[in-house]
């Protein structure tokens, strides 16, 4: 792995302590909606990008969503922290993706589009794996940031750049600029954060599922279908989409089901 992606992650700065309350509150079976929703609002940013989300039509909820309360009783605690942990984690980094083609804006907006895609999917397959698979859609392309400096740092933008304008494996693309893929490095960063095992072995084998143990298999696949479909460089391309919609037959899913999916997120953009 390249040095200066490891001295990156090292130098993170820690989760902010309205990030780590809401965690400790979800973990807590005790807690309510009110215990969330109070935490948020202590937190301008967080309540913001949270509004933000909820009157997305994206979500398509039916009145205006104008406070915490309202916002996490209709997502649920599970999407509400995920929601908020994805968009601090976002913040927290410095973002120029110019290696990959793309602006700051257009990279929130990606994966915010992997992170829909996978709720709306998974939530017809199995409600519980959806609010879990939604995090990790959210933040599984983290890795890119970290990557995307260190291909500017060794001045190697304009031939990275060149090669992930017409790739449809960009893992195989940053294997061979900076030794690891994105999935490998956004695994790193959330251990350097101390997240659950599980979530960061989910993510880990997000471009090689293959290598996922059985018990993890499953969401990893899952994981690689979605960003096969919306991928940086070609976000629901016809080529992506047909690639995308290939692993997930090979993988045994209902194909005509994440058809469906997909066709409803076009129609949205």
């Amino acid at each position: 792995m390249n040095s200066s992606i490891i001295d990156s992650i090292k130098s993170l700065p820690p989760l902010s302590a309205t990030i780590i309350n809401i965690n400790r509150i979800y973990a807590d079976e005790n807690s309510t909606i009110y215990d969330m929703a109070k935490t948020i609002e202590s937190d301008p940013m967080i309540i913001a990008n949270l509004l933000k989300t909820a009157n997305s039509p994206l979500y398509g909820f039916a009145r205006e969503i104008k406070n915490a309360a309202q916002a996490v009783s209709l997502f649920g605690m599970g999407l509400t922290r995920s929601i908020a942990i994805g968009k601090s984690v976002k913040n927290l980094l410095n973002v120029d993706m110019q290696p990959y083609g793309i602006t700051s804006e257009k990279f929130a907006h990606i994966s915010s589009l992997q992170a829909t895609l996978m709720l709306k999917w998974y939530k017809q397959i199995n409600k519980q794996k959806a609010d879990k698979l939604y995090l990790a859609a959210f933040l599984q392309e983290t890795g890119k940031i970290l990557i995307a400096s260190s291909v500017i740092q060794d001045d190697e933008v304009i031939t990275f750049a060149s090669e992930v304008e017409t790739s449809n494996n960009l893992a195989m693309v940053e294997k061979s600029y900076v030794g690891v893929t994105c999935s490998e490095v956004t695994a790193l960063v959330f251990q350097h954060w101390n997240f659950n095992d599980e979530f960061i072995e989910i993510i880990k084998y997000a471009d090689n599922p293959s290598e996922a143990t059985n018990e993890i298999k499953e969401y990893s696949i899952a994981l690689n279908i979605v960003k096969t479909i919306i991928p940086i460089n070609k976000p629901l391309s016809e080529v992506a989409i047909n690639i995308g919609l290939k692993k997930a037959e090979d993988a045994g899913y209902n194909c005509k089901l994440l058809e469906n999916t997909i066709n409803e997120i076009v129609e949205l953009q």
